[in-house]
């Protein structure tokens, strides 16, 4: 773990606001950890209504896709996809509407009453996966196979530039602690602890304020990936997940704040998972903000909410610096996992050439998942994806140190992406 330039003024004293809604949106079928939706409940001409459900699956490890505005289906087919290049997606125009297809609070009484069944069936419905960039469906992670010890909620927030998570906290702290409260509610933990930079001294008063007694606050130190799933069990909890296994296989859940903040926008209000909040930055932007976006909308439109453009800019990332992907266009749409889009000029950009590994060790030193990328990045240029394995590749959690410190400037989280997805095969 190492500290990074954090880059968080541009955006983190911006209070969250309403993006302007979509004359079309772009809604892939895969945005989540695991099989795309394979059931279209929508063709071309149907007319739909913001949250209705539009796709699910077949069994499998998945989360349904809702319309998130209301407008007639376009079409269906293959699209610009932030994450994949290309996949299948339902495109919808907007009517200007926003009829909804949910309706309106339940009471509290109405809440207590629920089972833990319910809860889940709740929150698979509502189509929630891990909002803090890995996607993985929500309901399945609210049924471990085993007695949880301690639920933690991750406020880290460690990747540069972005502050969706410390506006959530100052914003809407007493929302996502009853979100939280359903989440301990369903897997009944021993121990609660909200995990939380020390940077972020504001979110810790206020969720401090909100919180239960019983509760506890974790302040770390800001370095990175302290917010990561492993990373932050380790600082909390002195455990170390073993390779291989999962945080629930010694007795953890980990949660996103966002999560649980969408958790309770769903018990409490029946809203679907169909907007999220996106930090939309970079120095080469007039007016970078925290934006309410609704899943679906192009890049492009998102970034001339923040604009006017300062200068050119030369490359665009959805996510953070370290973790995010680059666009190959601005047509991809946000979807459930875009925490981020960060607009870099072309000074900013670094030019890298091809070059050999001069075997100094140091990603070896800075990896926090204790793996040897350098040795992982050479038997990828050589197609041996047996050695990639021997090598443990899929124990990586693509964090990008091993790039950032890389004296050869190689690019070793692209080739040791590229190692997971052959060696799977």
């Amino acid at each position: 773990m190492i500290r990074l330039s954090e880059h968080k003024e541009l955006a983190e004293h911006k209070a969250i606001r309403d993006a302007l809604v979509p004359k079309k949106v772009i809604l892939p079928l895969s945005q989540h950890f695991g099989k795309p939706c394979d059931q279209v409940l929508v063709k071309a001409g149907d007319l739909v209504k913001t949250g209705q459900m539009i796709a699910t699956a077949q069994g499998g490890l998945f989360a349904p896709v809702h319309a998130s505005v209301s407008g007639k289906v376009l079409a269906i087919g293959e699209y610009p996809h932030p994450v994949l290049g290309r996949s299948k997606a339902v495109v919808i125009e907007s009517d200007g509407k926003d009829e909804r297809a949910y309706a309106g609070e339940i009471s509290q009484e109405q809440i207590v009453s629920l089972s833990e069944d319910q809860i889940r069936k709740i929150i698979f419905d509502a189509g929630i996966v891990g909002l803090g960039g890995a996607g993985f469906p929500t309901h399945v992670k609210l049924n471990p196979p085993r007695r949880i010890d301690t639920f933690i909620l991750n406020g880290a927030e460690c990747e540069p530039f972005l502050t969706t998570d410390f506006r959530l906290m100052c914003e809407y702290a007493k929302e996502i602690v009853t979100g939280a409260a359903i989440i301990a509610r369903v897997i009944v933990p021993k121990e609660i602890i909200i995990a939380i930079e020390d940077n972020k001294k504001e979110a810790i008063e206020v969720m401090r304020r909100h919180m239960p007694p019983h509760w506890k606050i974790k302040v770390l130190k800001t370095i990175y990936p302290q917010g990561g799933e492993k990373q932050v069990i380790k600082s909390c909890l002195k455990k170390e997940v073993p390779s291989g296994k999962l945080p629930f296989d010694i007795g953890v859940v980990v949660s996103n704040v966002g999560t649980a903040f969408a958790i309770y926008e769903a018990v409490y209000k029946k809203k679907p998972l169909y907007e999220r909040v996106v930090t939309v930055t970079g120095y080469c932007l007039e007016n970078p903000a925290n934006l309410m976006v609704r899943v679906g909308t192009p890049i492009r439109e998102v970034i001339e909410q923040c604009g006017p453009l300062k200068e050119k800019f030369a490359k665009v990332v959805m996510g953070g610096p370290m973790m995010g992907i680059a666009q190959y266009t601005l047509d991809a749409p946000v979807i459930k996992t875009t925490s981020g889009i960060v607009v870099f000029a072309e000074k900013e950009v670094f030019k890298r050439e091809d070059r050999v590994c001069c075997r100094c060790g140091r990603c070896i030193d800075v990896c926090p998942a204790r793996i040897m990328p350098a040795m992982i990045g050479m038997a990828a240029e050589k197609e041996r994806w047996d050695i990639a394995k021997e090598y443990d590749v899929f124990d990586c959690i693509e964090c990008g140190l091993c790039s950032y410190i890389c004296p050869a400037k190689r690019d070793l989280v692209h080739l040791i992406k590229f190692a997971k997805a052959k060696a799977k095969r």
